[in-house]
């Protein structure tokens, strides 16, 4: 390793935030001054999707972090999995000794690899911090993240202005906008034949559990199914693997199996992408509570329905309509209402340069040498601030 290259662990727990993350760890790897490390971690070493294999398709991983156990899942067991998590992330980081740690988000996954990184003594930066999510409980733990961390990249700025507010220095926080928006413009359509496979749906359902209670992560997940009912083909994705999911499935496999819904655990994410763009183009929406719908959705002209609290406190573009759960509109009012809606207007997560501008920032480029994790009052400023 040369003198110029630092080290840059990036940590990935999903499939939804490793898509994200993907043009960060290709702009890292094309750096010159920069080492891309991969751990990958959590929800992506779990049956049956098994989304560390989509990983390593595209990077190579160097280290796997086992969190989360089979069967139900719980608070008390995300809890620990958590400190499994630290366990295995301060091992990793010993190993590959990183200039800089990098997670994006709020989940477990996420929290467990800030709290080895910044206890450790390796400096961490983060990814969508300052965002509003109130609806999960994981948005404690995005807040947690930002006050262990010492580099801030949030996707807006009004997230960048509330990390400020929480006391973080003005100049560790630079607004990078949202990775999920690099290369959005590139995005061609599924083809006939691929969008076939799937039941060629002009509706997307993605829906998680917002750790509300098995009742009304029921009732929610009912109320979504009643609103994008069966009167087009439909594709459903599964939910991710929070407290909950067991009650959100049970809920989806039923509507798939009386409405005739096609059913798929995962697409990766350049079909999910392409998708959403054929989407667009034949009129279609994308329903549930996922950010992608207020992100990706929005960007490629996608009109969303937003049920239920997960991401209340987002910012939402003007293509998304929220229904709050104790919503009574009738089905054909709500479909009525979001096909009135603007489908391609202003979103505020950026012009889709967040891979290199990260990386640019974690190089240590002008006008952020201050930021050097090398220097030896690095630490010292930061936990003493």
């Amino acid at each position: 390793m040369s003198e110029r290259t630092r080290r840059v662990a990036i940590v990935t727990g999903t499939r939804a935030e490793f898509g994200l993350l993907l043009p960060v760890m290709r702009a890292v790897d094309a750096h010159p001054a920069l080492e891309l490390k991969v751990v990958a971690a959590g929800a992506h070493l779990l049956e049956p999707a098994r989304t560390i294999d989509e990983v390593r398709r595209h990077v190579t991983v160097d280290a796997e972090i086992p969190m989360q156990g089979p069967g139900a899942h719980t608070r008390p067991g995300d809890a620990r999995a958590t400190g499994r998590g630290i366990t295995g992330f301060a091992d990793a980081f010993a190993s590959i000794e990183p200039g800089w740690v990098v997670v994006l988000g709020d989940r477990i996954e996420a929290f467990a690899a800030a709290s080895a990184a910044s206890i450790g003594g390796w400096a961490l930066a983060h990814i969508h911090g300052g965002d509003r999510a109130e609806g999960v409980a994981d948005e404690a733990m995005r807040h947690a993240v930002t006050k262990l961390a010492h580099l801030h990249l949030p996707a807006t700025r009004q997230s960048a202005s509330r990390i400020i507010a929480m006391g973080e220095p003005a100049d560790r926080v630079v607004m990078i906008g949202s990775p999920a928006i690099d290369g959005l413009d590139q995005v061609e359509p599924m083809t006939n034949d691929e969008a076939h496979e799937l039941g060629d749906p002009q509706v997307l359902v993605l829906h998680h559990p917002a750790g509300l209670g098995a009742e009304r992560e029921r009732t929610l997940t009912r109320r979504l199914i009643e609103v994008v009912g069966g009167q087009r083909p439909v594709l459903c994705l599964n939910p991710n693997h929070d407290p909950g999911r067991d009650a959100v499935l049970a809920e989806l496999d039923t509507a798939a199996h009386d409405m005739g819904w096609t059913r798929r655990a995962h697409l990766p994410r350049p079909a999910f992408l392409a998708l959403l763009k054929r989407i667009a183009a034949n009129n279609g929406f994308i329903a549930g509570n996922s950010s992608s719908a207020l992100i990706e959705a929005s960007a490629l002209g996608v009109r969303a329905i937003d049920l239920g609290p997960r991401q209340a406190g987002r910012e939402r573009p003007a293509s998304v309509l929220h229904l709050d759960e104790h919503d009574k509109a009738t089905p054909k009012a709500v479909r009525d209402q979001l096909a009135s809606l603007p489908a391609d207007q202003p979103h505020p997560y950026g012009p889709g340069q967040a891979g290199p501008r990260t990386a640019s920032v974690l190089a240590g480029d002008p006008p952020h040498q201050g930021l050097d994790p090398r220097s030896p009052d690095f630490m010292r400023k930061r936990n003493t601030r």
